[in-house]
Order: structure tokens, then C-alpha cells, then sequence
């Protein structure tokens, strides 16, 4: 009895081989559960996600170590023996952060689905699947668990889309799968290529990999590979032409899963194989990426403004803001790296609010052009003050997550060593422009669906405001928001050891 209770309380028992399966193992649970309703169904799904969320913050406060750059939590288990295939798990400073979005978006995207009654159990049987599928990238200490894992969300996503999706759901939902496929291919053959070409036996161990050394031409055609693979899910131009498609017709619980979380598998990618796995290529590769980070931010920024659809504006807003992720991984500096975290991680939470107030103004309006709203400020004032405070997180004003994270990427160009004063000087004054123009999309958007008089003198203009729920979803996503922004060293305790062991593999001319 002592003994399991040792076991049970060190980091011997497998905490993330639990954290991982428990969704889509209770998922399973949900098609022999009695025909009651939905009801049944919506609250089982949610209790099973918080029940999820304790876990992992169960589990990250008490078996994991702050200060500890190495991974931990470790668990290893031979799968398939014939080609040294192991069911590998393990954590660091940078994919902590990443997980405990997951299980807090989820939840939140759980509770937000509640008026989805068709096809209930299935659609919530896909929610807890996804859950799985994106805590396993983020925990893989395998390169090819990373891509089963990578791959499991991919189906879930199609079927979310195809079924709970607006008029155009079946062209949005293929196009997104053949981006994603198509990219996936590219992500296999980097994976299988860095296992057969090492210097030693082949291995698909993260910690064996980051050891090892290839030719410099070897190592650039791995790193194209891998780029691709993440660009499309980031995701980074020209690659991003499915996602406005995706979140204009996507039911906006699965927008906030998106949003929240599947763009930053994408930077996550980058940040654990392109740059830890393939540091001499990233090294040559980084002035391209801030090129590409600064031309994606004035790029979505000056089309956003264009865009009819409300969740489209808001998607080309999300395109924007990975730009600002891509220009810190190509800084190679401990700021810039962190500040990229820090976004990742503070655009989770604004994305995912906006969609979530899109969708809420949708099921009230049943509208979707913006040129088609105005005028609904009065009638709905809980809403339009929730969604002018987040529009003004998302065009990072002081005080709030996105400001601190696009402030510390820029003292990270600033104080990076691989690049000219004149060089630095250029990029931030065209990231500098990007700026600018984010408070243009996010002002015009507020002032055509809430000002005026269209919908306010229009015949039968009453509308029910948030309700208690839609309140308090609204707040459990601003209170982090606001924390991160007042006090970012929480997120930046959690990788900044990590991010310093692994620039130390860098070297500069």
C-alpha cells in the first residue's frame, strides 16, 4: 500500500500518458451513455474537460520543476519494436505553457458549444478527441508519436467543419484537409530522413536527434521540409489561404479551438524541430523568416480591412499576429524567443475570445457580413462592451497580453546579435507600420457592427444580451488576458531556462 502510494505521488506514475488518452478514452464513453438528451451529454462532456484541466495543473504544479531546463516527466515505452518505436512522452519549459492552453481553451470551447443540439453526441465525442489530439504534440518525445499525434486532431477538425460548418462548410473543410494532408506528407519524409541520416544507429528520440549533426546541405533540405509542413499550419504566407475559409464557416467553439490552439501547434513545430533539431540551418534560414514575419504582418493587416465576413476579418487578424511568433524565432535571441512564446500563448486567449464573441453575435443576429450589421450597441451592450475590450487586447494595448509579448519581440530584434543596427533598425520600423494599421481592422469592425442605425430602426431589432454563461466566458478568457499582461513573468518563469539551453547551441559570425 506504501509502495503505490510512492508511486502515485512521484514522478514515476505516467501522469502524461493519463493526461493524453483520458479524453479520448471518456470521449469513447459518450455512444454508450443512455439516449436523455443532450443535456446529459453537454455536461458529461464538460465535466470530463475540467476534470481534464485539474489534472494537468495538478500534475505541472506539483511534479515539475521551474528551474530545470531538461525534460521531465519522462516516460518511455516500447510500441513496435521491429524499427525502435516508442511510446515517448516527456515536458519542458516550452511545452508546458502550450498544454495548459489547451486544457483551458478546450474547456472554455466545451462550455461555448452548448447550443449545438444535432448530431450532440458525436460533435462532443470530436471536442474531446481533439482535446487528445493536441496535448500529444505538445508532450511527444518521439518524432513519430509527434506526427500520429500531429495527424489524430487532423479528422476530427474535417468532420467538425463538414457538419457543424455554415453554407460553403464542405469546400471550406476539404480545402483544409488538402492543406493539411498535403503538408503532412513534407512532415513525414523530414521525419524519416532525420532518422535514417544520422551519425549513429537510426533513432527517432527528440533528446538523440538534438545531439547529432548532418551536412549543412542535408541539414537546409530537412529544415525546408519541416518549414513547410508548419508554414501551412501556422499558418505563415503564402500558405494561409485555408484558414480564412476554415473560420468563416466553422462553428465558432471550433474557431476557438483553432484559433486558441491548432496555429500554435504550427509555432510550436518550429520551435522544436526546426530550431532545436536543425540549428545550423535555422541559423541561415533566420533572416528569411524575419523578412517573411514582417511582410505577413503589413500583408494580413492591409487585407483584413477588405473583408466582408466577420470572422474572416478576424481570421486575417490571426495571420497578422503569427508574424510577430515567426520574426522572434528568427531573432535567435533569449528575448525574442520568449517574447514568441509569450504570444503564442496570449494570442491563444484573445483569438479564441474573438471568435467566441463573432459567434455569440451570430446566433443573436444571424448575420454574417459586417456591412450588413450596425446600430447594435444599444440593443446588446453586455456584448459590445466585452468584444470593444478584447478588439483592444487584440490591437495590443498597454496593460494587456498582446502588448507585452509585441513589446518584448521587439527589444528581441533590438538586442539580437545576428543581425546589423541598420538591419534592426528597418525591420522594427516596418513591424512598427503593422501596428499601425492593426487598430484600422479592429476599429472599423467595432464601429460597423455596433454604431450607426441599421439594425437599431430596422423593424422587430430586439435582441437578448449575453446571458450568465456567454458572461461568464467572456471573463475567464479577459482575466488571463489581463494577468499576463500586468504580470508576464508567470509565462516567462515557466521557459526561460529551456529557451537559454537551447540558444546556447548557436553560434554568431
Amino acid at each position: 500500500m506504501v509502495q503505490a502510494y510512492l508511486v502515485f505521488t512521484t514522478n514515476y506514475f505516467p501522469w502524461l500518458t493519463i493526461v493524453v488518452v483520458f479524453p479520448i478514452f471518456m470521449g469513447s464513453l459518450l455512444f454508450f451513455l443512455p439516449h436523455r438528451g443532450n443535456k446529459v451529454i453537454r455536461w458529461y462532456t464538460l465535466c470530463i474537460c475540467i476534470i481534464e484541466l485539474l489534472l494537468i495543473t495538478y500534475v505541472f504544479s506539483y511534479h515539475f520543476q521551474l528551474d530545470d531546463p531538461l525534460i521531465q516527466l519522462t516516460e518511455d515505452y516500447k510500441w513496435i519494436d521491429f524499427f525502435n518505436f516508442s511510446w515517448r512522452l516527456g515536458i519542458d519549459g516550452i511545452s508546458i505553457g502550450p498544454i495548459l492552453l489547451t486544457g483551458f481553451i478546450t474547456t472554455l470551447a466545451t462550455l461555448a458549444a452548448r447550443p449545438v443540439t444535432r448530431e450532440c453526441r458525436l460533435f462532443h465525442f470530436l471536442m474531446l478527441a481533439m482535446y487528445s489530439g493536441q496535448i500529444g504534440p505538445f508532450s511527444s518525445q518521439d518524432l513519430l508519436l509527434f506526427f500520429i499525434m500531429w495527424e489524430l486532431e487532423l479528422i476530427p477538425v474535417y468532420l467538425l467543419l463538414s457538419m457543424w460548418g455554415g453554407k460553403k462548410r464542405l469546400y471550406s473543410a476539404t480545402k483544409f484537409f488538402l492543406y493539411t494532408a498535403g503538408s503532412s506528407a513534407f512532415l513525414l519524409m523530414g521525419i524519416l530522413g532525420l532518422c535514417l541520416s544520422g551519425s549513429n544507429e537510426p533513432t527517432l528520440n527528440f533528446e538523440t536527434l538534438a545531439n547529432q549533426s548532418y551536412p549543412v546541405a542535408l541539414e537546409i533540405l530537412f529544415y525546408l521540409g519541416f518549414f513547410i509542413a508548419f508554414a501551412v499550419k501556422s499558418p505563415i504566407i503564402p500558405f494561409h489561404t485555408w484558414l480564412p475559409d476554415t473560420h468563416g464557416e466553422a462553428h465558432y467553439s471550433t474557431c476557438m479551438l483553432l484559433a486558441g490552439i491548432l496555429l500554435k501547434m504550427g509555432a510550436y513545430g518550429l520551435v522544436r524541430i526546426n530550431m532545436e533539431l536543425l540549428p545550423h540551418a535555422h541559423s541561415i534560414f533566420s533572416p528569411w523568416l524575419i523578412i517573411v514575419g514582417t511582410m505577413q504582418i503589413i500583408y494580413a493587416a492591409s487585407t483584413s480591412p477588405g473583408q466582408r465576413n466577420l470572422k474572416k476579418r478576424i481570421a486575417y487578424s490571426s495571420v497578422s499576429h503569427m508574424g510577430f511568433i515567426i520574426i522572434g524565432l528568427g531573432s535567435i535571441s533569449d528575448t525574442g524567443l520568449n517574447g514568441a512564446i509569450l504570444q503564442i500563448i496570449s494570442h491563444g486567449f484573445i483569438g479564441a475570445a474573438l471568435f467566441f464573441l463573432a459567434g455569440t453575435s451570430y446566433d443573436r443576429i444571424r448575420l454574417v457580413y459586417l456591412d450588413e450589421m450596425g446600430g447594435m450597441a444599444i440593443t446588446i451592450p453586455k456584448i459590445f462592451t466585452t468584444f470593444s475590450i478584447l478588439s483592444m487586447a487584440s490591437l495590443a494595448l498597454p496593460g494587456m497580453s498582446g502588448f507585452v509579448a509585441e513589446l518584448i519581440v521587439f527589444l528581441g530584434i533590438l538586442t539580437s546579435q545576428k543581425f546589423l543596427l541598420m538591419t534592426k533598425t528597418l525591420i522594427t520600423f516596418v513591424m512598427a507600420i503593422g501596428i499601425i494599421l492593426t487598430p484600422i481592422y479592429s476599429l472599423s469592425m467595432l464601429r460597423q457592427m455596433f454604431y450607426g442605425y441599421r439594425l437599431f430602426n430596422a423593424p422587430n431589432s430586439y435582441f437578448v444580451d449575453s446571458g450568465p454563461r456567454e458572461l461568464f466566458l467572456s471573463i475567464c478568457i479577459f482575466l488571463p488576458i489581463i494577468a499576463i499582461g500586468i504580470y508576464p513573468d508567470f509565462v516567462f518563469s515557466l521557459s526561460v531556462d529551456k529557451v537559454e539551453a537551447l540558444l546556447s547551441n548557436y553560434f554568431y559570425p
